[in-house]
């Protein structure tokens, strides 16, 4: 068990960006009277380990020109739709690489220095995500998001430090209908080098990315990376509205430095599916044929070693037969597992249907 309890943190996910990126961020930003404390310190400490930087700079310029030689396979889905599951069976295989907890904090004390931070944070952090119970390890693959946010200013996940900014950033950072295009340079150059590092790190050859936000976000994804492969999640609704909820509501606590009530923040989420719903369908055709598959996670979950395999084969991904004994061992250790339960009152189902009606129907869901 960590040192300290995750919601009772005293400082934020920001004390590990650059010190530009902290100062973009939050310019202009009101830090609400309640979380002066943590921002100060958050800042301190920011400030101290930006000390550091150049000497990662000088570690990474001897890789900058390495290339990414093979396109990653991306794992999209609405939060809470089944992707941290489906990240870690594919995480079994041993040529993928992925970004880690540890790198989600610290993206830039990765080439330099990662032994002594990572031991502190694994001090200090829990063993278990407070919001699900999945377990928690420094060298665990993560979502990718948080070490983009601490690398750059241009992501949706500056809404968890300033949450009433939230729907400002949805159109600029998550679906990118707002961005400059020299914010989207500025992202892709981020993504790029994130991606280096993380392969290096982990010794992968392919880069495995499970990151909700990039499910808006196709289009930039393709150019990048022509032949990626995408997996694509879909859950009940209703599930993912009560279970986005309660992730929402407490994930936001140790982070959020300006307040929001719950009602907004559901208000918030429950739109930003919406949108994230729409832009997907918008922009999934200029996926090449063969590259993307589209489940619901119900059926994954049933028989997940099956549907791995399947999902190898209809991607024409190598390493399957290679790393199956891993991921049956994993899928061992998962049995048993008690996964939150929900109840849907008569406001959950009010608000799905009349607001995600079209997922309910597209997918075929029903209570």
């Amino acid at each position: 068990m960590g040192l300290i309890e995750f919601d009772k943190l005293p400082i934020n996910t920001l004390v590990g960006a650059d010190w530009k990126t902290f100062k973009c961020i939050t310019h202009g930003r009101e830090v609400g009277k309640a979380y002066k404390r943590k921002y100060y310190l958050t800042k301190a400490v920011c400030r101290l380990l930006s000390l550091l930087k150049p000497i990662e700079d000088r570690c990474y310029a001897k890789i900058a020109d390495t290339p990414i030689q093979t396109d990653p396979l991306f794992i999209l889905g609405h939060w809470r739709s089944g992707t941290t599951f489906v990240h870690n069976v594919f995480a079994c295989d041993k040529h993928f690489g992925y970004t880690t907890t540890y790198q989600t904090v610290f993206p830039n004390l990765m080439l330099w220095g990662q032994s002594f931070f990572k031991k502190n944070m694994s001090f200090l952090m829990p063993d278990h995500r407070p919001t699900d119970n999945m377990e928690l390890k420094v060298d665990l693959p993560q979502e990718e998001e948080f070490a983009l946010s601490n690398m750059m200013p241009y992501t949706y996940y500056n809404f968890w430090y300033f949450p009433q900014h939230m729907m400002e950033y949805c159109d600029k950072y998550l679906l990118f209908d707002k961005i400059t295009e020299e914010e989207r340079a500025v992202f892709m150059d981020a993504f790029r080098k994130l991606v280096r590092i993380s392969l290096l790190n982990t010794k992968g050859t392919q880069y495995l990315s499970k990151n909700p936000p990039h499910t808006g976000r196709v289009k930039t994804l393709v150019e990048m990376f022509p032949n990626a492969k995408f997996i694509y999640l879909k859950r009940n609704p209703y599930t993912v509205f009560e279970s986005t909820r309660s992730f929402f509501t407490n994930t936001i606590k140790p982070l959020m430095l300006q307040p929001i009530s719950e009602d907004e923040l559901v208000r918030n989420f429950v739109e930003v599916y919406r949108r994230l719903f729409y832009k997907f369908e918008e922009e999934k055709h200029l996926i090449p044929d063969g590259n993307l598959v589209e489940l619901k996670f119900e059926e994954f979950e049933k028989d997940a070693f099956g549907m791995t395999e399947c999902i190898y084969h209809q991607l024409n991904l190598e390493g399957f037969e290679a790393s199956k004994g891993s991921i049956q061992a994993y899928l061992g250790k998962k049995k048993g597992y008690k996964k939150n339960q929900y109840k849907y009152d008569d406001a959950t189902v009010k608000a799905v249907e009349e607001n995600w009606g079209m997922a309910l129907q597209q997918w075929g869901y029903s209570l």
